[in-house]
């Protein structure tokens, strides 16, 4: 995306390139909330309890569940079951031998594999919203485009209390 973000703000030259790619992280982050998914596939590890109730996993959407674990030791695939929803969310539902206790979920969740293959309007809204902050370096207070969020809101996922 740095390259797209250096032809939107029509920069040639390379001076600028450590700012521009914090710029661009800041915006992947922003966008991670606003729309409430991961973008890129990345490991993620989440600690739950293991009382026999389905719980959903914090990140989405999930792509894989790779592993759960009691003090670092794998359980039996007759201790928990694992279901990923139409919609990414990941659930997990543990009980110990020994009673109630805490068991670590090992998964992977993202949007896409990489950078490259977000979808364009995804894409273009971090690109847009790093370009307003770049021109607002200067001390000028960064107010997003409202195009941003009119780019990102169909991917947004919010959960209900």
């Amino acid at each position: 995306m740095l390259g797209d973000l250096k032809a939107w703000l029509r920069i040639g030259s390379n001076d600028e390139d450590e700012v521009l790619e914090r710029l661009l992280a800041g915006a992947c982050g922003l966008c991670e909330q606003f729309i409430g998914q991961w973008l890129v596939v990345r490991e993620a590890a989440e600690t739950i309890a293991a009382d026999g109730s389905w719980q959903r996993l914090l990140a989405r959407p999930v792509v894989a569940i790779e592993g759960v674990e009691a003090a670092g030791v794998a359980l039996a695939p007759e201790a928990y079951a694992f279901d990923i929803d139409a919609s990414g969310d990941g659930w997990v539902r543990a009980r110990l031998v020994d009673g109630p206790g805490k068991v670590t979920i090992r998964y992977r969740a993202g949007l896409a594999a990489d950078e490259a293959a977000l979808p364009e309007a995804i894409r273009q809204g971090i690109v847009r919203l790093a370009a307003e902050h770049f021109a607002a370096r200067d001390g000028d207070v960064a107010t997003p485009p409202a195009v941003v969020s009119a780019l990102w809101r169909p991917w947004r996922r919010m959960r209900l209390a």
